[in-house]
């Protein structure tokens, strides 16, 4: 019996080049042996994850999410709370498209992404979950509060379409002269840390905002978050931290920030200072906010040669990944009680 794969595609993601591309696309996962669908998002609110909810409802097998990294985002919150999750892949098409890099997945071209699936190579990624007082949602990238994410509020849908990455520089060039400090408190699994911070960034890759070098020794699949805390407060500061980071990833060594490994982040503001949550790129409620990280929780499809992995799980059963979250679940509410 041929196993069945859906992909949910983004009609407006990389200039509407997935909608030009499905045929092509839909061909490889059916040469390599899925019958294969194709669901269009619509304007519905999450219409994403609700799709990729009913595919894992009922038992596909594999789900291609084709668009940006908030469609991806939502495919990752439609599968994270079922018992049995489908495989999933991914197709980028958006304007950083961090996941992608983080999965050795080609970028730019959408049928040469497709065909990562003819490599049969897969890795059981950790995934953040994220709780504020408004909501509760999964991440599978970044969580981070402060300036840099103010720059993926203001840059319109039409200058993302268009311009791509280059959106991105030039509202953050326009965004420095307003850099701030946020008095915050931070708890993490070795200790707290409380004072000025312009930037938390929560993070399950190495790749963030198209810098590949972030977190410079991400282990994936190691079940801790990457911390990393900015306490660099003016222009001059946060360009030299910058340097850094195109340096090979020196920015770890700065003074400037707290770098460490964490299962778990627990973040506020000290006053009654706002301080938004990004997840993903997009809006993801106000501090406090807790992340919690769910150790090798889906399998997604990649070419991981020469990816740095903490285990290779290729083989683990499915049953064991059940039984691994259960045992998470168990100890992490025992921690909060």
């Amino acid at each position: 019996m041929r196993k069945r794969a859906r992909i949910i595609y983004n009609p407006t993601s990389g200039r509407e080049q997935v909608k030009r591309s499905l045929p092509d696309i839909l061909k490889v996962y059916e040469d390599f042996g899925y019958d294969t669908s194709a669901y269009c998002t619509t304007t519905e609110p999450l219409s994403a994850q609700k799709e990729a909810k009913r595919c894992a409802d009922e038992q596909f097998d594999l789900v291609i999410a084709a668009g940006g990294d908030g469609t991806i985002n939502e495919v990752i919150n439609g599968i994270a709370v079922a018992e049995k999750r489908p495989k999933v892949a991914i197709i980028p098409a958006g304007t950083t498209n961090d996941y992608a890099r983080a999965l050795h997945v080609p970028r730019g071209n959408l049928v040469a992404a497709a065909k990562v699936i003819e490599k049969d190579q897969s890795v059981f990624m950790d995934i953040g979950k994220v709780s504020t007082a408004s909501e509760e949602r999964f991440f599978m990238n970044i969580g981070a509060a402060g300036f840099l994410s103010e720059v993926s509020y203001e840059v319109p849908a039409n200058m993302k379409s268009l311009f791509g990455s280059l959106a991105y520089f030039a509202k953050g060039a326009e965004l420095l002269p307003r850099i701030g400090k946020v008095p915050v408190r931070v708890e993490y699994d070795d200790g707290v840390y409380e004072g000025q911070a312009s930037m938390v960034f929560v993070a399950l890759t190495n790749s963030v905002g198209g810098f590949e070098e972030i977190a410079p020794d991400k282990t994936l699949g190691d079940g801790k978050f990457t911390l990393i805390i900015v306490k660099a407060t003016n222009l001059v500061e946060i360009m030299r931290l910058v340097t850094l980071l195109m340096n090979d990833g020196k920015h770890i060594n700065s003074p400037n920030i707290v770098y460490t490994k964490t299962s778990k982040v627990v973040t506020e503001t000290i006053g009654d200072r706002k301080l938004m949550i990004n997840i993903d790129g997009e809006y993801g409620g106000d501090a406090p906010a807790t992340f919690i990280n769910y150790r090798q929780h889906i399998e997604m499809v990649g070419d991981i040669d020469g990816m740095k992995l903490d285990i290779d799980t290729r083989d683990a059963t499915m049953e064991e990944k059940e039984t691994d979250f259960i045992k998470q679940v168990s100890e992490l509410e025992e921690q909060s009680q």
